[in-house]
């Protein structure tokens, strides 16, 4: 047989192999290409809020709206969960069921981790965070999903002279280095927040806090000064950052995504009954 004809019969002997290691071709048969899907692991800054919680908003609630057609979310972020609990509660067995070979699985701990008073939750930054952490990793490498690490959104906290003040210790440098050493994409969330927050100053921020007046919503009568959890101004731009750190990290391509320098109506966040 000649080099040619060999080469031939080779790569179409491969041709199956290959065909059903790329994931997302096939759609029941149709040939149409399956939606890849980004998987949200996180707590409650990310998390999907319900009527009674309007408006606090999650940022992965309106991370859809920079997302083209081809990319949808799956929302698992929970309130008050830990890189730990999360695990513990089997939260990532039921995310990673979901999985498939394409997808992306967004990491974002750190809030409930620094609960060290609480054996449920609290985590320590260079042993037991980083170990946990890379469960979710490896068990989205195993899925042959991308694993993306995102360092904690920064609360709403600024010194007397204005300055804003990081509040997550050691955990975003703990995150930071776990991802050099597994050769994961990192967004460093907690670094282009803070200085977005600098940005806005502290009167600036309030609109992205859930600070409210009372009697301005009803479901906070007696108002609310909340310097964690995000109004859909907030959750707009943390989504916003996250997805063009997305970009920038070469996690997405510019195709992917969408309205990147565009406004995003408040009203397009919606919160549906529990």
């Amino acid at each position: 047989m000649s080099l040619t004809r060999r080469r031939t019969a080779a790569a179409l002997l491969a041709l199956p192999l290959a065909l059903s290691a790329t994931p997302a071709l096939a759609d029941g048969g149709r040939g149409r290409p399956r939606p890849r899907t980004l998987h949200i692991a996180g707590d409650s800054t990310a998390a999907q809020k319900y009527a009674a919680a309007a408006p606090e908003t999650g940022w992965g609630m309106a991370l859809p709206f920079f997302l083209g057609h081809s990319l949808t979310v799956a929302n698992h972020a929970m309130n008050g969960r830990s890189s730990k609990s999360f695990i513990d509660e089997g939260r990532l067995t039921a995310l990673l069921e979901g999985v498939r070979g394409g997808d992306l699985v967004l990491i974002q701990f750190g809030h409930n981790d620094e609960k060290t008073e609480d054996p449920a939750r609290g985590t320590d930054p260079y042993t037991t965070y980083q170990e946990y952490l890379r469960q979710y990793i490896e068990g989205a490498r195993e899925r042959r999903a991308e694993p993306v690490l995102i360092t904690p959104v920064e609360r709403r906290r600024f010194a007397e002279d204005g300055t804003a003040k990081p509040t997550h210790g050691e955990y975003p440098a703990a995150m930071r280095a776990l991802a050099a050493e597994e050769g994961v994409a990192l967004l460093d969330l907690q670094a282009l927040s803070l200085a977005r927050w600098q940005e806005l100053g502290p009167d600036g921020t309030l609109a992205y806090f859930n600070w409210l007046e009372p009697g301005e919503s009803p479901n906070y009568p007696d108002g609310k000064q909340d310097n964690t959890h995000f109004q859909p101004r907030g959750a707009v731009e943390v989504a916003r950052t996250t997805a063009r750190a997305l970009l920038d990290g070469r996690v997405l391509a510019p195709r992917d995504l969408r309205r990147l320098d565009a406004p995003v109506p408040e009203a397009w966040i919606t919160w549906p009954q529990a």
